[in-house]
């Protein structure tokens, strides 16, 4: 009877774990009573002031403390900005997953890579399907985006049906065949949508998103006019679509394909086995064969599209590949656009290429590319088919979510109705109003190796703080009860200066050092603590005047 009071008096709960502000780490939060369901569960990828960090995930506390009301992780689709931290919330908060088949293919992939405490729970869905999860209804919807099987959800909360997007695009023409279920969509708007969820990544962008199939043409051309030379065409392992195509081209013009980049081996493999691709006999061969064929017989597909160090492109470009060596006989298709914040890492490989004599098209020659996120009119479109209420952007960085509200605004939401997020800010609805209502905590959690949370603001700090200026360590010997230098000081320097050409700068820091450490025995300081915070400030004022740099300066005192 509790609990019923509890949900008779509660409202609906929207926050962001991620993806505000950011492009990728997507999550989001839906609360009611003592109810919780999560959407997507991706990872985002460090900024150039995270050195040494692979990966970034929503910061899930508010999770781990409320994980007995998750009633399950709902998947739109399986790109790695909505799935990617699946393995390492996993290893947090044992809850259900639901997503299709794809999905939950490329999910399977990556949990066999990660031991997790417990047997996770996958439940696979279609489009259509309408699972309950608590007090909440969840009703899956077919999308068209840049990968099989996305959809779209319309959760029915007792404060009214909540529509999340997803990432989509309205493509009249997909590979599939499978359009978007507008018809769906328009049903859920003649009876009501309280709340809109949409992506913001494209509302920049005027008019409609081009289809896919305009790829498909564009590959085209570019077999028939590079038929005398191999082709290395990058992209994203998760387009499977985008890969099929390649695929077929390469069957039609006699070209046998390799693939290259372990997420595309494995996507591949399981796209083929659930029936999303089509792998024509004979056409794929293994990367060790290719030599048995001429160039111009052959496609390698790889991964390394957004330019990431140790992808296959990346090797590469760099000559670092131990099985495929590039020549200028070879033509290298970026079949991408680069991620915001990518740019440099994709120009670095592009200039890299075309060093080595090597041809490279992108989609500033050829419509190799094509985005899978809606455009301004395609939002409209979805605004004029749920005729929501209220109105939240998400899915991008503030000039995304602000140009997303304009076009709310243009579409007739009143402005009081919108409401852009940031990341933790609680959005408090009923059928009637809606209010900002307070925060939770929300964040980024890094990814080093197999360390998932131990890298913080202090040793991302040091970490700069060392590719800035570089390293003095100081190794002392001393006997604090007679009060003498045993050995030392030695000076090591790493990243600071190149010793053989700086003999007499170093020496004159040892003698600095010897200097502070025999002041601090002759006045009777034996407090290891305070020894080397003197001996650390000592240095540091004698090196920067003598050479403006501040390096990290390590003191090692061993006592006899």
């Amino acid at each position: 009877m509790k609990k019923e009071r509890n949900r008779k008096g509660a409202k609906l709960k929207v926050m962001c774990l991620g993806g505000l502000q950011e492009i990728g780490k997507n999550m989001t939060v839906l609360e009611y009573g003592n109810d919780i369901v999560v959407i997507d569960c991706g990872l985002g990828f460090p900024d150039e002031d995270m050195p040494g960090v692979d990966l970034v995930i929503p910061d899930i506390s508010y999770l781990v403390k409320n994980a007995e009301k998750i009633r399950g992780i709902l998947i739109t689709h399986g790109h790695e900005d909505h799935i990617g931290a699946v393995p390492y919330i996993l290893q947090q908060i044992n809850v259900p997953i639901y997503g299709t088949r794809l999905s939950l293919g490329i999910i399977e992939g990556k949990l066999s890579e990660h031991p997790l405490p417990s047997e996770p729970e996958l439940y696979t869905v279609e489009a259509g399907d309408v699972i309950s999860l608590g007090v909440f209804r969840a009703e899956f919807i077919h999308v068209n985006h840049s990968i099989a099987d996305a959809c779209a959800i319309a959760l029915t909360t007792p404060a009214g049906v909540v529509y999340h997007s997803g990432d989509f695009k309205l493509d009249v023409s997909p590979i599939d065949g499978q359009i978007m279920d507008l018809t769906r969509i328009g049903e859920l708007g003649k009876a009501g949508v309280t709340l809109l969820l949409c992506e913001s990544t494209n509302a920049e962008r005027a008019g409609f998103t081009p289809s896919e199939r305009t790829v498909g043409s564009s590959l085209e051309r570019i077999f028939a006019q590079y038929e005398d030379r191999r082709l290395i065409i990058a992209t994203f392992s998760s387009n499977v679509h985008r890969v099929q195509q390649i695929i077929n081209a390469s069957a039609r013009h006699g070209r046998h394909v390799a693939v290259l980049g372990r997420s595309m081996v494995n996507v591949i493999g399981a796209a083929a086995e659930l029936g999303y691709m089509d792998l024509p006999d004979g056409v794929l061969i293994d990367v060790s064969e290719i030599k048995k064929y001429k160039p111009e017989q052959t496609t390698l597909i790889t991964t390394g599209s957004q330019g990431e160090p140790m992808s296959a492109l990346y090797r590469l470009a760099f000559a670092e590949h131990d099985r495929v060596k590039l020549s200028p006989r070879d033509v290298v298709v970026l079949s991408s656009s680069a991620i915001p914040g990518n740019e440099k890492l994709v120009g670095k490989i592009i200039n890299a290429l075309i060093r080595s004599g090597v041809r490279v098209v992108n989609d500033s020659v050829e419509d190799v590319h094509v985005s899978g996120h809606a455009c301004r009119e395609e939002i409209k479109l979805l605004m004029a088919l749920l005729r929501p209420k209220f109105f939240m952007p998400i899915h991008g960085e503030y000039r995304h979510l602000y140009a997303n509200k304009e076009i709310a605004e243009f579409m007739g939401i009143p402005s009081e109705n919108i409401f852009v997020p940031e990341l933790g800010r609680v959005l408090e609805l009923d059928k009637k109003k809606a209010a900002f209502v307070g925060e939770v905590p929300a964040g980024k959690v890094l990814v080093d190796g197999s360390g998932v949370g131990d890298i913080g603001s202090v040793v991302l700090r040091d970490r700069r703080h060392l590719a800035e200026d570089g390293l003095v360590v100081v190794v002392a010997t001393l006997d604090t009860e007679s009060g003498q230098l045993v050995s030392g000081p030695d000076i090591v320097s790493r990243g600071f200066v190149y010793v053989k050409e700086a003999e007499e700068l170093m020496a004159r820091v040892k003698a600095v050092a010897e200097k502070s450490l025999e002041k601090l025995l002759k006045n009777g300081f034996t407090d290891w603590q305070h020894i080397k915070g003197v001996l650390r400030d000592d240095l540091a004022k004698f090196i920067f005047r003598e050479t403006k740099r501040k390096p990290m300066i390590l003191p090692v005192i061993m006592d006899v």
